[in-house]
Formats: structure tokens, C-alpha cells, sequence
């Protein structure tokens, strides 16, 4: 076992036999038993399987015949996932039906660790509402004071909107055109919110979502003292450390993330700035 394998399995220190090794890291057949339109370019998976899992970690999803992608945990049991149409793989899975089947193996990486002492304000911009609302139901099982921040271009994007609302937390909207919410980033919407001023200081702020929020949000906790955790978003191949695909600067995001403290971001060239492409090439985010 390498060593990027044993610090997948950190997070829930749990056995390292071979039977896990591989009920975690071999894919599963499982059939599509519900399907959501959710915005005119995510739909919902629910597949006929659970999970053990926490909140930020993820699968790796193999639609036959065409790739196997990473994709966040929506939802446990059953095992749910939202998922954009961005590129061939997406595609073809937004073009299955109820009761086809595809593959999956996980749950990978490190999951979001709730700092139940603290104040959580969640932000999602883009398709980060999904492994969030998973993490909003849990803080609120521990009584914690919740506000959900989403930000997107026009409001028909702002994924799980409505969701949120009939859970009862603390809701803020953006959007870039105005068409809900604050007009503008998610940014603005959190600098409008009352009880998110400056001074405020016994909060945590956990985030999904394009890396350019993220390296905005992490000069925003730092400028505010506030705790963060940032779950990124790198092209991966293997999930469990192998490919080398996913490296952030020293950082492997799919061992050592997807959810990354303020501490481990500080101070790396590549965040907020280059990812790397299918080839292994360094390139402008």
C-alpha cells in the first residue's frame, strides 16, 4: 500500500485489509433508480446503492464505454449526485435513462470536519451546492447556527436554492445579472449579510466551488480571522494518489484533499492561478 493510499484512509481510520482496500478502490455496478432536472444543465442521480461516507469526500463514476470522473456526494443513502453537462462524459450520463447502470468506487479524500463551536457559513458557487447541503444537514443535526451563501450567473443556475430554504437556514442569494439575490458575486452577498461584518470572528467558512471564489474567499477569512475549509476542484484519473494529475503545487488533491484547510493553501503559486490539463500540462485556470 503506498503511502498516498494511507492517507486516503486517514480521515476515517479504518481498517487497511485487503476486503476494504477493495470495496473502496474496485468499481461497483449500480442501476439509476431516480433521476432530477435541477437547472438547465444539472441533473440528479440516485442510484440503487448506499454509502459510508462524510461529508466532501467523493466517488469516481464510471459511465461505461466512455470515462470514469470524480464527482462529490449529494447524498448517502442512497448514493446521490448532481452533475453538470460540461463535456462528453457529463454528457452521456445526462443521456441515461431509469434503470441503466453504471460503475463507481470510494468514497475518497478528505471530507469537510465540522467545527461545532463555531458559527458555519457555507458558500457555493457554480455546482458547489450538492456536497454542501449534505454538510448543512449535519451542522444542523449538532444545532449549529447555519447560513448558506449561493452564488451563480442568473437564478435559474442557483443549485439547491430551494432545498436550503426548507431545511430553515440563514439563505443568501447572488447572481451576476441580478435576477435573484445580490447582484454580483457571492463575495458581495456574504459583505451584505448582517451578521457577517468584519469583527465577527467565532465563525468558520466552508466552500465549494469555482477556484477563483476560493482563492477569493480564502483572502476574505484571512482579512477577517475567520477559520476556513476549502473543498478543490482538480482534473483526477485515479483518486487514490497514483496519476500524480490532481497535484496543487505539493498538494495532492484527492489524498490530501478535496477539502483543504487556510493553512494548507497558504502560499501556493498554483492556486487560484493553474490546474493541470489530461496531458499533465500546467495551464491558466
Amino acid at each position: 500500500m503506498t503511502s498516498a493510499q494511507a492517507r486516503h484512509r486517514d480521515p476515517t481510520a479504518g481498517s487497511t485489509d485487503l476486503s476494504e482496500r477493495v470495496a473502496y478502490e474496485l468499481p461497483h455496478s449500480t442501476r439509476i433508480i431516480e433521476i432530477r432536472r435541477e437547472t438547465p444543465l444539472v441533473k440528479t442521480f440516485v442510484f440503487d446503492t448506499d454509502i459510508d461516507a462524510q461529508p466532501g469526500q467523493f466517488i469516481m463514476l464510471w459511465i461505461p464505454g466512455v470515462d470514469e470522473k470524480p464527482m462529490s456526494i449529494a447524498g448517502m443513502r442512497p448514493l446521490t449526485i448532481s452533475v453538470a453537462r460540461v463535456g462528453p462524459a457529463t454528457g452521456a450520463l445526462h443521456a441515461m435513462n431509469v434503470g441503466d447502470y453504471v460503475g463507481w468506487r470510494g468514497p475518497f479524500g478528505r471530507p469537510f470536519r465540522l467545527e461545532t463551536d463555531r458559527q458555519a457559513l457555507l458558500v457555493a458557487g457554480g455546482y458547489g451546492s450538492a456536497p454542501l447541503f449534505v454538510l448543512a444537514q449535519q451542522a444542523l443535526a449538532h444545532h449549529m447556527d447555519v447560513t448558506v451563501a449561493i452564488g451563480a450567473r442568473v437564478a435559474d443556475e442557483l443549485l439547491y436554492a430551494e432545498r436550503f430554504e426548507q431545511l430553515g437556514v440563514k439563505l443568501l442569494l447572488s447572481t451576476n445579472d441580478g435576477s435573484r439575490g445580490v447582484k454580483g458575486f457571492v463575495t458581495d452577498a456574504i459583505n451584505s449579510a448582517p451578521n457577517l461584518q468584519p469583527g465577527y470572528a467565532n465563525l468558520t467558512l466552508y466552500t465549494c466551488g469555482p477556484e477563483p471564489m476560493l482563492a477569493a474567499l480564502h483572502q476574505l477569512c484571512r482579512a477577517r480571522e475567520w477559520h476556513g475549509q476549502l473543498s478543490v476542484e482538480r482534473y483526477m484519473k485515479c483518486g487514490f494518489g497514483v496519476c500524480g494529475q490532481c497535484a496543487l503545487d505539493d498538494v495532492l488533491v484527492c489524498v490530501d484533499g478535496p477539502v483543504l484547510t487556510l493553512e494548507q493553501l497558504d502560499n501556493k503559486r498554483d492556486f487560484g492561478h493553474y490546474h493541470r490539463g489530461p496531458t499533465g500540462r500546467r495551464l491558466e485556470i
